[in-house]
């Protein structure tokens, strides 16, 4: 038993210009959600849910504003020359990205923002991230990335590329689509996410007994007054939020 992201979740005041903004960033398209309520952003070509290959991203609406803590969870995009990252920055402030000093110092990757206040990296030219896609990596920060990874690699069937005391790093069995990555990162989550992971049972697997599996494993339930939905919304053993989808 295991799971698969479906998408990141990013949650926007404005989901529909965030969504372009994303598209845009990504060379991708922008597709309206269900009912319109929400905007999928994916490869172009026409809408295919959950992606094979590549992780999406879905733009929910939310009332309320980014706070000014820094997310715990941000995108990392590829770059493939020293020119491509130079470009892209620019490209992405003409979009409306504005810089963003998280005191990173002097760095060779660039920290931006998107429309709405969420924090992302374009980084410098890395062989690692040459066959990605866009999205290099889904970087999450965290106390203890050695137990974050245990307990992601086995809620999800991705295997463990690398891991160390400060670092750990996730990616497809198959060895496609971006990474998912834990920063050792000081200081304890304070707010809630406004970017998270949504997971997706595969066909024929029992979503309730999925859940459970989670909870085994570490994972705690979540009420943020979302009320008879078909999802189910839990923690990771640090408190991030993610989400347990109904079935495709």
């Amino acid at each position: 038993m295991a799971l698969r992201p479906a998408h990141v979740n990013i949650k926007a005041r404005d989901h529909s210009a965030v969504g372009r903004f994303w598209a845009e960033a990504l060379g991708w398209s922008a597709y309206p959600g269900e009912s319109g309520v929400t905007t999928y952003v994916g490869p172009p070509g026409g809408l295919v849910w959950p992606d094979p290959v590549v992780l999406g991203i879905d733009v929910v609406p939310v009332p309320d504003p980014k706070s000014t803590t820094k997310n715990r969870t941000h995108l990392d995009l590829a770059t493939a020359s020293a020119d491509h990252q130079a470009e892209l920055v620019e490209r992405l402030r003409k979009l409306g990205a504005t810089p963003v000093d998280v005191g990173q110092g002097d760095l060779p990757w660039v920290v931006l923002a998107d429309p709405e206040g969420n924090e992302f990296c374009v980084l410098e030219p890395r062989e690692i991230y040459r066959d990605t896609g866009p999205i290099a990596a889904v970087v999450v920060d965290c106390e203890d990335p050695r137990v974050m990874a245990r307990f992601w690699g086995e809620a999800m069937d991705w295997t463990l590329q690398d891991e160390n005391d400060d670092f750990a790093a996730l990616r497809s069995a198959g060895g496609a689509g971006p990474y998912l990555e834990f920063l050792r990162t000081p200081g304890g989550k304070s707010v809630p996410d406004r970017v998270h992971l949504d997971l997706l049972p595969y066909p024929g697997d029992d979503t309730a007994a999925e859940v459970a599996r989670l909870r085994a494993l570490g994972a705690t339930d979540l009420d943020l007054g979302q009320g008879d939905v078909p999802w189910t919304c839990l923690t990771d053993p640090e408190g991030h939020e993610f989400c347990v989808l109904g079935r495709a």
